[in-house]
């Protein structure tokens, strides 16, 4: 029987790969868009998306009471993403995310009420299974070098930095660093946020230009030595295997997974 899925952003350039991708995948079967525009009208209508038979609402609450699916699939905007992985998992629908720019209390919040109604959520900073092994990676190194700055690198149209990947990162690294306070105790910026920003110690630093997709290099440091790990997703096409694994994986879950390395 085919997982029927619901999808927001299909016009996003995330969105209209991921139309793509569950209407070429025989086991998935898109039944219904949110899009902030198009309310009333088909997939099919909306120029540069595929000849589908697909309605699209506007209104998350009406299209959840009238469409009945397994998955909700959220590649959208901060904005927005909260309100929707919410509004699923209180209509029993397991959410699978993209969307970054999640707080801590938001992500606490969410876990909280997916155990609540036992089901199944996926958010995930990066879908791309290259990326989820670079930050496994850093952690794995992180026990050894406790010197690390992050250099994220993506289009100039994403709404947050640094990316929910670099913060990811960071994180996980911190579960296998020692602490420390990176830099000269004396340096100084002479231009402000020239040494990025800091997470426990660690600099982040973001870079945002047209031409980009998603890239990210950790950069560990000692005596005589430096340790590159970096990661180039160059088109979207390289998310949407994490994104299928996922619709699968969910299925099976009651609870909320922060991040794909908890499913591989």
């Amino acid at each position: 029987m085919a997982i029927n899925i619901i999808l927001a952003g299909p016009r996003g350039r995330m969105g209209s790969e991921a139309v793509k991708m569950v209407k070429n995948e025989p086991d998935f079967k898109l039944v219904a868009c949110i899009d902030r525009k198009y309310n009333g009208q088909q997939l099919k209508d909306i120029e540069g998306l595929p000849d589908m038979n697909v309605p699209v609402y506007e209104d998350i609450d009406k299209c959840f009471k009238q469409v009945k699916a397994d998955i909700f699939i959220d590649l959208t905007v901060p904005e927005f993403g909260y309100h929707h992985t919410k509004t699923a998992l209180d209509n029993n629908i397991r959410p699978v995310v993209g969307t970054t720019g999640f707080t801590d209390e938001q992500i606490i919040e969410l876990s909280q009420l997916a155990k609540a109604k036992n089901t199944g959520c996926i958010i995930a900073p990066n879908f791309a299974i290259g990326a989820v092994l670079m930050m496994k990676f850093s952690q794995m190194a992180g026990k050894y070098f406790s010197d690390v700055e992050i250099i994220e690198k993506h289009h100039d149209k994403k709404l947050d930095a640094p990316s929910g990947t670099a913060k990811k990162t960071a994180e996980m690294i911190m579960e296998t660093r020692s602490h420390k306070n990176q830099g000269h105790p004396d340096e100084e910026e002479t231009i402000r946020g020239s040494r990025g920003g800091e997470m426990d110690g660690m600099r982040i630093h973001s870079v945002r230009l047209p031409g980009l997709v998603a890239h990210q290099e950790v950069v560990f440091g000692s005596s005589g030595q430096t340790l590159s790990i970096k990661h180039d997703s160059l088109n979207r096409d390289s998310f949407m295997e994490g994104i299928k694994l996922s619709v699968f994986k969910v299925m099976d879950m009651n609870e909320l997974a922060y991040g794909l390395e908890n499913i591989l």
